[in-house]
């Protein structure tokens, strides 16, 4: 089944009550469709990847249920394998291969997505298009800053995609800009 947008934002908000939750999935989304853009890949398709991708973790929290739990209730629903695949490999504990490039960009902008957002919360005006790379780069050494955020995740994202750090950081953190005030209000 091809799932469009406005079917998995049915899902999320059928699953999901949370609000910053339900934020990191639009900031996730956001960032696959600027990469499927930039690709020139299936923009529909990585939209609903990364609006789905944590779906399932307000009701199954645990390593042991996400996001297997939801890769299961996807599969129910007829959505198509490849996004089943990409939205196993974001959790780098399922051990599940990130061998296509959604799977691949999913996994590297997960964690910076909620990185960049708490850059974004800790500024005065709120604007993540205020965010600068090297405020960015210097916060991520500084390990008591968002430290529920998987550094190494983080580099480990930008090896497998085979971008430039500083070009990959940017990158999101313009694309977020488009829907900050959906993410910052």
């Amino acid at each position: 089944m091809k799932l469009d947008r406005k079917q998995a934002l049915g899902i999320l908000t059928e699953y999901t009550k949370s609000e910053s939750l339900l934020k990191h999935a639009f900031a996730v989304e956001q960032a696959m469709k600027s990469y499927a853009q930039k690709f020139g890949e299936d923009i529909e398709k990585w939209s609903v990847t990364g609006l789905l991708h944590d779906f399932d973790y307000e009701m199954f929290p645990s390593s042991s249920e996400h996001p297997y739990k939801g890769v299961e209730i996807l599969k129910e629903k007829g959505v198509e394998e490849d996004i089943l695949k990409a939205i196993l490999g974001h959790a780098d504990y399922t051990n599940s291969p990130r061998d296509s490039l959604m799977a691949k960009t999913l996994f590297a902008v997960d964690e910076l997505c909620g990185f960049i957002m708490a850059c974004g919360y800790v500024r005065p005006d709120r604007k993540i298009s205020n965010i600068e790379l090297k405020s960015v780069k210097k916060k991520l050494k500084d390990k008591s800053f968002a430290r529920g955020v998987n550094r190494e995740d983080i580099e480990k994202g930008i090896e497998e995609l085979g971008v430039d750090r500083d070009e990959h950081i940017q990158f999101v953190i313009n694309s977020l800009s488009e829907i900050e005030d959906t993410l910052m209000g």
